[in-house]
């Protein structure tokens, strides 16, 4: 901006200048040609007078010398007076050595002499005036008068004119220069600034301002670019809000999320879907989708929403790494104005949870059908037996009615354990919280399945501190948790086994470890024994009595008590059951 102003600044210098040259040559040329001609009625006047003097008033010889001289000492000037035959007559005057009578007479004279008035020269090389005035009667030439002076005090003057003219010119420049600085550095700051200001609004500075001083133009200007630049700045910042919250929302949504262009590069790809496919985004972006995409399914589904640019959901069944993952595909064209194509966009909504939950379900329908017809099927199967005639037989009848009672029982363990374990999920499930004595619950424990324990000659022992073991919780619930792990510590250890039970202390909590010597669990299995139904061994589980839903209850009978349950286990070797157990129980807190 600085290039402007020196060019304004330079057009308002050169054209000051050409005024004040040509005003002051204009000038310098009046004044000379005043003062030559004033210097010439001045000459002309004494001529006059002259010629008057000697010729009009009759004068002697010897007065018209004398009169020659005085007018010539009065008058600063030499004073010449030749006759007819161009001889001199009177030759007077300062300057008379100065004079060149030859070439007077040869080069002024002849000019003279053909004029009938006076007649005005200047001798610019002898710097002498000349101003002749001719003598004559009737049409008879009688001489001249010729005076001629010195032209050094007119060019004097004009020198000093010529300064006069250039000082003020000078100072006028000086004074127009500084004004005319001011004038523009005031009109051409705003544009400036302007100009500084809709630059930056150009890189994407949109807080740029610039000054509003003046009411004028460039105010209204100036006004103008900030009323721009605010309006930008809050497009921007809402366009930036819009765009944050768009972002946010794309790559916090548990969703995988792709947007492929129109020509099938993959411009979007959102964290979810980055780790559930476990992919590099610079490997993954700006590629075509069939290179991109490792999964056959996905390539087909793009090209059928290009084929028929319509909507499509599919549910795709695919393997990664070590495992296949559920995900419901929804695919659809985007359509921009004019209906012109703009690409894809794929949503991956992983349901590998949901699948499993809904297998889970159906396994926990299968299994209860199946547990509850195999007890309700043998108390048909023996009551039609009993009625078709073996009642009459008592011993038959009685072996009859006790397998029926032994039915009945496992039938009410089965669903008392539902309706506990339906009980303890429900969202407000409340413990009796009191204090209570493990090793004292421990010891009940124990002494309950000791009949058990000699009957399968299973060795039974505790290994519990001295001293109370007291920590917070209900009672009925954690006998419910021991009674369970210890049984199935039985139920699972053949004959000659052991079980023991062993309680650590300490300063916040308590760890009582369940350990056996039984068949042990397969590692894969570990963590599906909580779930309801699921058995190691279905044929001991079920031939003791078990109805699958202790684990299931002791789980979530560990949690509500703000607790955790681990289990260890080597096939052939046994298993350990961990509990850990906080000495305060601390509502709506989990350790």
């Amino acid at each position: 901006m600085n290039r402007f102003r020196s060019r304004l600044l330079f057009a308002l210098i050169t054209l000051v200048i050409t005024v004040l040259v040509g005003l002051g040559l204009l000038l310098g040329q009046i004044f000379n040609s005043y003062y030559i001609n004033s210097y010439k009625d001045i000459m002309q006047r004494e001529t006059k007078l002259m010629k008057t003097l000697l010729f009009e008033r009759g004068l002697t010889a010897e007065e018209s010398s004398d009169l020659v001289f005085e007018l010539s000492s009065s008058f600063k000037t030499h004073i010449t007076v030749l006759n007819a035959e161009d001889q001199i007559i009177y030759d007077e005057g300062e300057i008379s050595k100065k004079h060149n009578h030859d070439h007077m007479v040869e080069d002024v004279l002849p000019i003279m002499k053909n004029k009938s008035d006076g007649y005005f020269f200047i001798d610019q090389k002898e710097q002498l005036a000349y101003y002749g005035l001719p003598i004559s009667e009737g049409d008879s030439y009688k001489g001249i008068v010729l005076v001629n002076s010195s032209i050094e005090q007119v060019k004097k003057v004009n020198q000093q004119t010529w300064m006069v003219l250039i000082v003020s010119l000078s100072l006028a420049f000086i004074i127009m220069v500084f004004i005319g600085i001011r004038i523009t550095s005031r009109y051409t700051r705003p544009i400036e600034s302007a100009t500084k200001v809709a630059m930056e609004l150009a890189k994407g500075n949109y807080k740029a301002r610039t000054y509003e001083e003046h009411i004028d133009e460039s105010g209204m200007l100036s006004q103008s670019i900030n009323i721009l630049a605010r309006n930008l700045q809050d497009m921007t910042r809402a366009q930036e809000m819009q765009q944050d919250r768009l972002q946010t929302l794309i790559e916090n949504m548990g969703s995988g999320l792709i947007l492929i262009d129109g020509r099938g590069y993959i411009n979007l790809v959102n964290r979810a879907y980055k780790e559930l496919f476990e992919v590099d985004s610079a490997e993954f972006l700006y590629q075509l989708y069939y290179d991109a995409f490792t999964h056959k399914e996905i390539i087909e589904l793009v090209e059928e929403i290009f084929m028929t640019e319509v909507k499509v959901r599919k549910q795709l069944h695919l393997p990664l790494k070590i495992e296949r993952r559920h995900f419901e595909v929804y695919g659809a064209p985007i359509i921009g104005t004019n209906d012109e194509w703009k690409g894809i966009v794929l949503v991956f909504h992983d349901i590998t949870e949901l699948k499993k939950l809904e297998q889970m379900r159906k396994d926990f329908v299968a299994n209860v059908s199946h547990e509850l017809k195999t007890p309700i099927t043998s108390i048909k199967g023996f009551s039609e037996t009993l009625l078709d005639g073996a009642l009459n037989d008592k011993q038959t009848a009685e072996y009859f009615l006790s397998i029926i009672l032994k039915e009945s029982d496992r039938l009410q363990s089965l669903i008392q354990d539902l309706l506990d374990l339906s009980k303890i999920e429900q969202q407000g499930f409340q413990l009796s919280i009191q204090p209570c004595d493990v090793k004292e619950l421990l010891e009940d424990i124990g002494i309950i399945l000791q009949g058990k324990s000699i009957e399968k000659e299973v060795g039974l022992s505790l290994a519990i501190p001295d001293g109370l073991l007291l920590i917070e919780g209900d009672l009925y619930r954690l006998k419910q948790i021991f009674i369970n792990l210890i049984n199935n510590a039985l139920t699972y250890t053949p004959k000659g086994g052991s079980v023991q039970v062993t309680v650590e202390k300490h300063e916040q909590y308590l760890l009582i470890v369940v350990s056996d010597t039984g068949i042990g669990i397969k590692t894969e299995e570990i963590p599906r024994i909580f779930e309801r139904f699921y058995r190691v061994d279905r044929a001991r589980s079920r031939n003791s009595g078990g109805t699958g839903l202790g684990l299931a209850i002791v789980k979530h009978l560990v949690e509500a008590h703000k607790g955790q349950i681990s289990v260890s286990s080597k096939l052939g070797e046994g298993t350990s059951f961990t509990v850990k157990l906080n000495k305060k129980y601390q509502d709506g807190q989990i350790t």
